[in-house]
C-alpha cells in the first residue's frame, strides 16, 4: 500500500505494521528494519495528514519505532504521538506480582513511561 494514500488527510493514524523479530534475529537487525518502516510512514504522514493528527503506535518495540516516526514528521507536534505498551505493562505488573507474592490483578497504579 502507498503510505501516501493512506495517510491523506487523516485526523488519526494506528501504525500497527512493525516487523516482528524472526528467530536468530538480532535487535540491531529488527531496529534497522522497523527504521525502514517508520521513517517512511513518518515522511507520508508529514507530507500529506492533518497536522493536528494524532498517532498511535502499537509495533513494538512501540515507544522505539514512535520516536522514530516523530523524528520524519517534525511539523506534527511531539505530544500527538503515542505508543500502545500494554505487553511492557503486564510483564511489569506480572513480576511486580511475583516480587510481593500477590495475584496480578492485586497490582494497580503501574505506569510504563
Amino acid at each position: 500500500a502507498n503510505p501516501e494514500e493512506a495517510f491523506k488527510d487523516v485526523a488519526a493514524a494506528f501504525l500497527v505494521g512493525a516487523m516482528p523479530r524472526k528467530e536468530g534475529m538480532e535487535r540491531k537487525d529488527l531496529l534497522s528494519a522497523n527504521v525502514r518502516i517508520f521513517k517512511e510512514q513518518g515522511q507520508a504522514l508529514e507530507k500529506v495528514a492533518r497536522k493536528d493528527v494524532k498517532i498511535l503506535v502499537v509495533g513494538n518495540p512501540a515507544n522505539t519505532n514512535a520516536l522514530i516516526c516523530a523524528k520524519y514528521a517534525p511539523s506534527i507536534p511531539k505530544e500527538n504521538f503515542t505508543a500502545m505498551t500494554r505487553l511492557d505493562q503486564n510483564r511489569a505488573q506480572a513480576q511486580l506480582a511475583a516480587k510481593f507474592g500477590v495475584p496480578v490483578q492485586d497490582i494497580k497504579n503501574v505506569i510504563i513511561w
